[in-house]
């Protein structure tokens, strides 16, 4: 089971970290030199992909804990 819960762990920050880097390349977006509407189409997509993989870390984090119970 220790296994399991290591690579859940390791899912889970991984999807953490790609998650946090959407949201980074949303914040640049922002503040590309692009028309207004480029911009906020980058920024809506960057932020959409993080809330994503944000939700796939939390529920393999709720099945880590589950499956260790």
């Amino acid at each position: 089971m220790t296994a399991s819960i290591r690579l859940s762990n390791l899912i889970t920050r991984s999807l953490s970290s790609r998650a946090a880097a959407h949201k980074a390349m949303a914040k640049a977006a922002l503040f590309a030199d692009s028309s207004t509407r480029t911009r906020l189409k980058r920024y809506n997509h960057h932020i959409e992909k993080a809330q994503q993989l944000e939700a796939r870390a939390l529920e393999t984090a709720k099945r880590s804990v589950g499956g260790a119970l």
